[in-house]
């Protein structure tokens, strides 16, 4: 076994199967896709937010990319798509 991590996942899909929880998640810059499984199935991932994912690679006859920690991903957090006016205009009417 060794070690992985991933930074800027995003949430594609998530697979509950009766030993674990299967979670597809894509590299934004990349384009690449992981099959992640929680075999905890305690993680909690939420879509619309990127993450940062490490474990370990478990290779006994098929390759397992297996999740030890997930945390936000604060370097690539999505940025909002509406912006305040340069003017500050926009806030709430004045009575």
């Amino acid at each position: 076994m060794f070690n992985f991590s991933a930074n800027h996942l995003f949430l594609v899909s998530r697979t509950e199967r009766p030993a674990c929880a299967v979670f597809l998640m894509q590299d934004r810059d990349t384009q690449r896709l992981y099959r992640l499984y929680d075999f905890t199935k305690a993680r909690l991932i939420r879509p619309g937010q990127a993450y940062c994912v490490a474990g370990k690679v478990n290779s006994a006859d098929r390759l397992y990319l297996v999740i030890e920690s997930v945390r936000p991903d604060t370097k690539h957090a999505r940025r909002p798509t509406v912006r305040a006016p340069a003017d500050g205009a926009g806030g709430s009417p004045m009575a």
